[in-house]
């Protein structure tokens, strides 16, 4: 499957099934080599984001939101073609989406107040040298900026 045509499912699916999609392609993309430990701290970085609403409302907007993950990075031609690597993304995105539901004293965090995260092999951004959370494979896990979850819409 090319990215595009994912995305392009995720903008006519409901709400829900958008985002468990979009997440489960920001883990294949950006995370399909690591454990999956990396992976769940991978979505645990967007679904912090989606619930500062800093970056979008949504799963997929979070993640489509220019250059800040792989789905905005890579070609919109690339081709998701490992299918068990495919299958460990839903699995782990499914998962991190069910544990994230539950209140924020029960979640299991892995990376906590992690906002951002980066693979030294291929970024160099001017965050680099924020608080280190973890280090997991060869991604980086740091807390840039407190992201505090959006009050109730008015």
């Amino acid at each position: 499957m090319k990215l595009a045509w994912i995305l392009w499912l995720a903008s006519v699916l409901p709400p829900n099934a958008a985002d468990s999609l979009c997440l489960s392609t920001t883990l294949y993309l950006e995370a399909r080599d690591q454990s999956v430990r990396g992976q769940q701290a991978v979505a645990e970085v967007a679904l912090r984001r989606r619930d500062s609403g800093l970056w979008g409302d949504s799963v997929c907007e979070v993640v489509t939101a220019r250059k800040q993950f792989a789905p905005t990075i890579v070609s919109p031609n690339t081709r998701l073609s490992n299918v068990e690597a495919w299958g460990e993304a839903v699995t782990v995105a499914l998962e991190a989406e069910r544990n994230w539901a539950l209140p924020a004293g029960e979640r299991q965090e892995v990376v906590p107040g992690a906002s951002h995260f980066l693979a030294h092999k291929i970024a160099s951004p001017s965050w680099r040298n924020a608080y280190q959370v973890a280090q997991i494979g060869d991604h980086t896990f740091l807390k840039v900026q407190t992201l505090k979850p959006r009050g109730p819409k008015s």
